[in-house]
């Protein structure tokens, strides 16, 4: 294992490092060549240049514009966001007035809905009333009436008990005054 962990250079190079395909000369990618060390750092350059210049700056490019896409849908959403609060807010403003409205028209119709049962009640009232007085009316018409038919009778009556009591027939004005005297006494007993 401890000729695994040595230091580049040593003299106990591994031996894939001492040998390139079975020559004896040491492998040139682990020695240490100024020339190599020189065109190896100027070909760096020559990649790191033409990288910036072709590669990085559209590369650069790129992620700026990725990076403003990206906090422009930030913004946006941000944005999308506060406006889905204020309509969420403005729905539930908009819900409890309905709910508010709502339950005046329910408390108006319930008033109104009072005030005409009350107004029929009323008028049930009025209208059994004018009924009842109408009635009253009638009856005291038809009593009336009863009332004169029952004179009438009880005249004729007394006419005729009287005529065979007196088997006589006696004059018109006697009659008459017989009559108006008769009704005079029944007077008194109105019903």
């Amino acid at each position: 294992m401890d000729q695994f962990w040595v230091i580049p250079g040593s003299e106990d190079l591994h031996e894939s490092t001492e040998t390139q395909e079975g020559s004896g000369a040491p492998n040139p990618l682990v020695r240490l060549d100024p020339g190599l060390f020189i065109w190896t750092i100027l070909t760096f350059l020559i990649l790191f240049f033409v990288l910036s210049k072709y590669a990085w700056r559209p590369l650069l490019a790129a992620l700026e514009s990725r990076e403003k896409t990206i906090r422009s849908s930030l913004e946006d959403a941000e944005k999308a966001k506060q406006e889905l609060e204020r309509l969420n807010a403005e729905t539930e403003t908009i819900i409890s007035e309905a709910r508010s409205e709502a339950q005046s028209i329910r408390l108006e119709a319930k008033s109104a809905g009072e005030k005409v049962k009350a107004d029929i009640i009323a008028q049930a009232g009025k209208d059994a009333k004018k009924l009842l007085d109408e009635n009253e009316k009638q009856i005291q018409v038809e009593k009336d009436r009863a009332i004169n038919e029952i004179r009438q009778e009880v005249v004729g009556l007394t006419l005729t008990v009287a005529e065979r009591v007196i088997r006589k027939n006696l004059s018109k004005e006697d009659n008459q005054k017989l009559i108006e005297g008769s009704l005079k006494t029944l007077k008194g007993y109105d019903a």
